[in-house]
């Protein structure tokens, strides 16, 4: 029985499987363990320390709002329906009807979600105070 378990065109395949998440699982196991035991717990005292000659650090209250990360998702948001707008126009002739009903679906669902922000209003600025 053995014998024929060898003879298996994929044995090889799954003995390399079992390996690598042996070893992949080892080293992350090690690593960590490793990491714990060399890291430095009192940081808190280098994040105060002056940085060369510039000024002495100061703790200050976080001031960055969230409008900041709201414009970044909806930058990369249509930004990607840009991309995806390149290669439809230039396939166009190729794509037929098909590929002109799947931009109207794709750019309807895009102008869905932009809508929902407006409402939302992750479009106005809001000033930090």
């Amino acid at each position: 029985m053995s014998h024929m378990m060898v003879a298996h065109p994929y044995f090889g395949v799954f003995l390399f499987l079992v390996v690598t998440v042996l070893a992949f699982t080892a080293t992350t196991v090690l690593a960590r363990w490793v990491s714990r035991k060399l890291a430095r717990l009192d940081t808190e005292k280098l994040k105060l320390t002056i940085y060369e000659c510039g000024p002495e650090v100061t703790k200050q209250p976080n001031k960055i709002s969230a409008q900041f990360y709201l414009f970044a998702l909806l930058f990369i948001l249509f930004d990607v329906e840009i991309i995806f707008m390149f290669p439809w126009a230039i396939d166009f002739k190729v794509l037929g009807w098909f590929g002109f009903a799947e931009m109207i679906l794709f750019i309807l669902l895009l102008a869905i979600g932009f809508i929902y922000a407006w409402k939302k209003g992750a479009l106005e600025w809001h000033s930090i105070k």
